[in-house]
């Protein structure tokens, strides 16, 4: 006995994402529906050993389904998750549209199980953005063991934050720089990735911090601690897979590194690689297709009474944003639905 589950944006990257993990970690479907925009059906999808014909997401009957995985962007979230919510189907929503509602939870099953409970009030959860899932699973242990007063965030997000359209552009322009006359002009982002990085991740806000930077800010403090001060600075690299994370972190009390180290070893997600040599940390073409979250550079910060620093590293596609859903699901069947 398993669940009924839907797909919803089943041909993008983080929708064939998440056919995979829910495959790989053999969540219990009893029966799967891959739902795409009208210009996709008939796309044929993997799912496990199997391969799912896209479905017309407009006009899909929710009907009788006990989970959807959305994957489809903001826009289209809006039209289609409460048509799920209302016919009874739970909503797990990769896009920001949710997130900073007060009566929808925000999700890290690492950092804050519980709150999936609380998905009764409007059929929905929120999966947090992909930069901040990742650090929150390395924070959580660490706040419970010393108390975080303020975290400052640098990140090093890789071009497939941005989605398939990011990932080309990369492609285009490092293969145009070898090619004269083949020089591809920035389309997606403001400047050109290739061979360079760009301060500037979602639209510029008023008070100078991109929307990026913000999200970091405000689901940090919804998913963990509301107390915790946080300020980023989001960049964007020329990686294909894989956000990277510097990390300062100011506590309340003495957090010995050693300690420390120890802590996040045992900390559910996190995967600590911390040898102080040559290549004795992780880097993000290392951690694409794993699940963890890794950890290393852990050293004490002597600027500050209570300091340490870390780097933080993982597949913004899994832990950022397809495994992170699934990982939602799985709570929510174990804590809240029942099967079949």
């Amino acid at each position: 006995m398993g669940y009924k589950v839907v797909v919803a944006g089943a041909t993008g990257n983080v929708g064939r994402e998440m056919l995979n993990i829910l495959a790989e970690r053999e969540f219990p479907v009893d029966e799967i529906a891959a739902l795409a925009s009208r210009r996709s059906l008939g796309t044929e999808v993997s799912f496990g050993d199997k391969t799912v014909k896209t479905k017309d997401i407009e006009g899909f009957d929710f009907t009788g389904w006990d989970i959807a995985l959305f994957a489809i962007g903001s826009e289209a979230t809006k039209k289609y998750a409460p048509i799920a919510a209302s016919q009874g189907c739970v909503v797990i929503d990769n896009s920001s549209l949710y997130r900073y509602d007060p009566e929808i939870p925000l999700v890290v099953p690492e950092v804050n199980p519980e709150a999936v409970e609380q998905y009764k009030k409007k059929m929905i959860i929120a999966n947090p953005n992909c930069s901040t899932a990742q650090m929150v699973v390395a924070l959580k242990p660490l706040h419970d063991r010393a108390r975080i007063k303020r975290v400052v965030v640098s990140t090093y997000q890789s071009v497939s934050g941005a989605g398939k359209e990011g990932i080309d552009e990369l492609w285009d322009q490092t293969k145009g720089m070898y090619v004269p006359g083949q020089e591809v002009a920035p389309k997606k982002f403001s400047k050109q990735i290739a061979f360079n990085v760009i301060p500037h991740i979602d639209v510029f806000m008023e008070d100078g911090q991109t929307k990026e930077e913000w999200k970091m800010v405000a689901e940090t403090k919804k998913i963990l601690d509301k107390t915790i001060k946080v300020t980023a600075t989001c960049v964007r690299v020329p990686v294909f897979v894989g956000h990277s994370e510097a990390v300062n972190i100011e506590f309340e009390d003495f957090l010995d590194e050693d300690e420390a180290r120890d802590i996040l070893r045992e900390a559910p997600g996190v995967m600590v690689v911390d040898k102080r040599e040559n290549g004795g940390y992780v880097t993000p073409v290392e951690c694409v297709g794993d699940y963890a979250t890794f950890v290393s550079r852990i050293r004490q910060d002597g600027t500050i009474e209570n300091g340490l620093n870390l780097w933080c590293v993982s597949d913004n596609l899994r832990k950022g944003a397809a495994l992170n859903a699934v990982q939602i699901a799985e709570t929510l069947g174990n804590r809240c639905l029942k099967k079949g």
